[in-house]
């Protein structure tokens, strides 16, 4: 499991996603190598959720 599924600002973020914090963690995951790594492995379906969820663009 990669330390993005149970990251304390991403689920603050999920919570209150206009909170300081949560501001903080979707500018992270823009340039975040973690988060990189964890959303290349994910399956193509998974990457849709969470492109649709967090408001992403496909990088």
């Amino acid at each position: 499991m990669s330390s993005c599924e149970t990251c304390k600002f991403r689920a603050i973020y999920d919570r209150k996603p206009n909170s300081f914090l949560g501001r903080v963690w979707h500018w992270h995951i823009g340039f975040c190598p973690g988060w990189k790594k964890y959303f290349k492995d994910l399956s193509e379906e998974e990457k849709q959720e969470l492109l649709k969820r967090y408001n992403l663009k496909e990088r």
